[in-house]
């Protein structure tokens, strides 16, 4: 038996990146998986790769309307939703003098009211189900700053603090509610960096390396699993010790 048989999650941003690598993992683990990206050209190549077992849909997480209506339309397709990875997140990187409104509001828009947006749309169905799995995804820069990310680390902070809060508000319902911090990821966006680049992040990692998008789609897998049943609230780095 797989670790996720005749489970169902949506994977926020599940199209590319570490997000595509959750939705392969989580197939791999027998997992029924819908995808919500707003990439509608590799979402549906996603789709595709996956075969029946995934679904796209072309969801702005930032828009609670649009949300809600997709957790519904999800939730009559498949039946339920047992698994919820908050997976989605850009940036728009400026130091604080430099930092726009609008890249503030984007920011803040889809990193922390995007989780918002999707826990508060599937939260009444997980505690009806008295079932429910939700992974939040942070950062490590939530836990030490980054120079130019005032926004970026305000949202990853913000969602630490939502993890812990709904732990507390859904354990009671047999939901757990944790999240995964990543380090510096060799994501195709971080790959095309300057080589001298790439060498100055792997040397911050006493592991000496990148981490991969599937190291972050292990943890997503884990904390979804009923092998994690007795943890929540708690977050999770997955950063080759880069933060210690």
């Amino acid at each position: 038996m797989k670790r996720l048989d005749n489970k169902v999650a949506i994977i926020t941003g599940g199209a590319s990146g570490i997000g595509k690598a959750a939705s392969v993992k989580f197939v791999a683990e027998g997992a029924k998986v819908v995808i919500w990206d707003m990439n509608e050209e590799q979402g549906k190549a996603t789709e595709a790769e996956l075969g029946g077992m995934a679904k796209f849909y072309k969801v702005n997480t930032a828009n609670s309307a649009e949300v809600n209506a997709a957790a519904a339309e999800a939730i009559a397709a498949f039946g339920k939703i047992d698994i919820l990875i908050n997976n989605a997140g850009i940036t728009r990187d400026a130091t604080l003098l430099k930092m726009t409104d609008e890249q503030w509001d984007q920011v803040i828009s889809v990193n922390l009211k995007g989780v918002f947006n999707c826990t508060r749309a599937l939260a009444a169905h997980f505690k009806e189900n008295a079932y429910g799995r939700i992974v939040n995804t942070s950062s490590v820069v939530a836990l030490y700053g980054n120079f130019g990310q005032t926004n970026y680390v305000a949202t990853k902070a913000g969602v630490i603090g939502m993890t812990k809060t709904w732990a507390k508000e859904f354990g009671k319902y047999g939901i757990t509610v944790n999240a995964v911090a990543p380090g510096f990821i060799a994501t195709d966006m971080v790959k095309s960096m300057p080589e001298k680049v790439l060498d100055m992040m792997k040397g911050k990692a006493p592991l000496n390396r990148l981490g991969q998008p599937e190291d972050i789609a292990n943890a997503y897998a884990f904390l979804a699993s009923d092998e994690a049943s007795f943890i929540s609230g708690t977050c999770l780095s997955v950063d080759g010790a880069v933060t210690i």
